[in-house]
C-alpha cells in the first residue's frame, strides 16, 4: 500500500486539476504531510465558496491531540492587515490623518518627520525593536507595547533612515500603530480589534492573544507552536530553548502580530475585503493598492498591510507571517477569485505550499513532493549539462550556471554559495540544500542537450541553454 501511495504523488496534476481541483489540492498535501512533515490547517476558496479545508497533525505535540478545522493559530504577520484595517476604519471616521506625525502621539520617540502612511507601508525608517531588546532588555520579564516604546525612547536608538527614502520591514512601525488606535479610539487594541472586526465579521474563533504565558487567559483548540530539536530528532516547545526566549520576553507586544485565528475565519476576513464589509469602496482599495515599492525588479509593492504582485498566474493580494513555532500565508488572486490560507503549527514552508496549491488552480503541471534518491550518474554524461542557462520568471529573465567540481554538478549563481546538484537519474538532479527544486534535462538519440527543466515547489519553467 505505500508504494502505491507514493507513486499516486508522483503524478503530475494537470489532467486531475482539470476535473477535480479537491481531489488534487489532497493528492498535493497528502504528499507535503508524508514527506516534508506539515502540520497544520489548509482552506482554498474558489469564487468565493471553499472548495477544500483540513487539518493535519497535532495541535499539541507533547499531548498529541490533534488539530480540526476550528484550531487557532498565532497568526503573526498576517495580523499587520488588521491593524491597517483598525488605521484606516478611524481614519474614515476622520479621527486622525495618514499625515499625523508619529510625535503627535509619542513626543518622546526622537525620531521626526515620520509619519502614519510611513509606518503604514514600511518606510518609516525606525529601528528594529526586537534586535535593541534581545541585546539590552531583560529576558525575564515580558514587554508590552508602552515597554517597547519607552525603551526606545530611553535608548535614544538611532533610526535607520530618514522617513521616506526606501522600504524597509518594520514590525517597530506596526506594533505603534497598534498603539495609536489605543490612544484614538480610547480602547485597548485587543477590545477595538474585537468590536470593530471579529464581531461584524462573525470571527468567532479569533482574538488578539499577546501572551499565552497567562494562565487565566486560555483559547480553546489553541495550536501550539514547536520546533524541531536536532539533538532531540523531535519536535518541542520553545519556551526552554535559550535562543528562541523572545517567545516569551516579547510575548506581550501587538500590532506587528498577536492576532490568532482559524482558516475559517481569515477567509470571512478574506471575504470582507473583497466585499468591502468594513470600509468604503475608495478606502479599502486604497488598502489594497501600491503605496510602496517593496521590489524594483521583480515589481512587488506594498499596501496598507498587504503586499501586492505580478506573478507568472497573474496579479495578487499577499501576506506571510513568520514567529517561531509558527509559519502563516494569506494569498488572493482577484483575477480568477481565488484565495489559499494555509497555517502551520511546526514551521513548515507555507509559501511554497501555497505556490504549488495555486499552480494546481490555475491548471498548471505540479507534481508533489517526493522522496529524492541519489544515484551514480554517468560521469561521461556530467559534461554536456554544463553552461548557463536563462529562464523567465515573472516577466523577467533570469540566470544561472551548471559547473562541474570533482567529478560532480553544482548550480552556480552570482552572489549565493554554489549547491551541488545531485543525480537522481542520468538526466534528472535534486538540489543538495534540501529545497523542493529540481532539473531535469532533455536530450536527443545521441545524447545533445535538447532543453531543460527548473522545476520549482513541483512547477515547471523551461530553461534555456546558452550557445557557445
Amino acid at each position: 500500500m505505500k508504494n502505491i501511495l507514493i507513486l499516486l504523488f508522483l503524478l503530475p496534476l494537470t489532467a486531475l486539476a482539470q476535473q477535480n481541483y479537491p481531489a488534487s489540492i489532497d493528492n498535493f498535501m497528502q504528499a507535503q504531510v508524508s514527506v516534508n512533515r506539515f502540520n497544520g490547517n489548509v482552506l482554498v476558496a474558489k469564487a468565493g465558496k471553499i472548495i477544500y479545508q483540513k487539518a493535519f497533525g497535532y495541535r499539541n505535540y507533547d499531548t498529541k491531540q490533534l488539530l480540526d478545522t476550528n484550531s487557532v493559530f498565532e497568526l503573526a504577520s498576517v495580523s499587520k492587515q488588521f491593524t491597517a484595517m483598525g488605521i484606516l476604519m478611524l481614519w474614515e471616521k476622520g479621527k486622525l490623518r495618514l499625515a499625523d506625525t508619529l510625535r503627535r502621539y509619542f513626543p518622546q520617540l526622537p525620531y521626526h518627520g515620520v509619519t502614519i502612511q510611513n509606518l503604514l507601508t514600511h518606510t518609516s525608517g525606525l529601528p528594529d525593536y526586537m534586535t535593541v531588546m534581545e541585546q539590552q532588555w531583560d529576558h525575564k520579564r515580558i514587554a508590552f507595547n508602552d515597554d517597547m516604546i519607552n525603551f526606545i525612547a530611553l535608548k535614544k536608538v538611532p533610526a535607520n533612515f530618514a522617513p521616506s527614502k526606501r522600504f524597509e520591514y518594520s514590525n517597530t512601525g506596526y506594533a505603534i500603530l497598534a498603539s495609536i488606535i489605543e490612544k484614538v479610539s480610547g480602547l485597548t487594541y485587543q477590545y477595538f480589534m474585537h468590536k470593530n472586526i471579529f464581531v461584524p465579521l462573525g470571527m468567532d474563533h479569533s482574538q488578539v492573544y499577546n501572551t499565552r504565558r497567562s494562565s487565566k487567559d486560555i483559547i480553546p483548540d489553541y495550536a501550539y507552536g514547536f520546533v524541531f530539536a536536532d539533538s532531540l530528532k523531535k519536535y518541542i516547545l520553545p519556551d526552554s530553548l535559550k535562543k528562541d526566549d523572545a517567545v516569551f520576553y516579547l510575548d506581550g507586544i501587538e500590532g506587528d502580530g498577536t492576532i490568532n485565528s482559524t482558516t475559517g475565519d481569515l477567509f470571512k476576513w478574506d471575504q470582507a475585503l473583497k466585499n468591502h464589509s468594513l470600509l468604503n469602496t475608495v478606502t479599502q482599495n486604497t488598502m489594497l493598492s501600491a503605496q510602496s515599492v517593496m521590489d524594483t525588479l521583480t515589481k512587488k509593492y506594498y499596501g496598507y498591510g498587504v503586499g501586492i504582485g505580478t506573478d507568472q498566474f497573474g496579479n495578487y493580494i499577499s501576506h506571510e507571517g513568520n514567529w517561531t513555532g509558527y509559519s502563516t500565508i494569506l494569498t488572493r488572486y482577484p483575477v480568477k477569485d481565488v484565495t489559499i490560507i494555509v497555517l502551520s503549527n511546526n514551521e513548515s514552508n507555507v509559501s511554497n505550499i501555497a505556490y504549488g496549491i495555486t499552480g494546481i488552480l490555475f491548471d498548471a503541471q505540479v507534481t508533489p513532493p517526493y522522496v529524492h534518491k541519489e544515484i551514480v550518474a554517468d560521469a561521461k554524461l556530467l559534461n554536456k549539462y554544463v553552461g548557463n542557462y536563462s529562464r523567465i520568471n515573472q516577466g523577467l529573465t533570469l540566470h544561472l550556471s551548471i559547473i562541474e567540481k570533482d567529478g560532480k554538478l553544482y548550480r552556480h549563481q552570482i552572489g549565493a554559495a554554489d549547491v551541488e546538484l545531485k543525480p537522481e537519474s542520468n538526466t534528472k538532479f535534486f538540489y543538495g540544500d534540501g529545497t523542493d527544486r529540481q532539473i531535469e534535462f532533455e536530450t536527443d538519440k545521441v545524447g545533445h542537450v535538447t532543453r531543460g527543466w527548473f522545476i520549482n515547489t513541483g512547477l515547471r519553467s523551461e530553461l534555456h541553454k546558452a550557445k557557445k
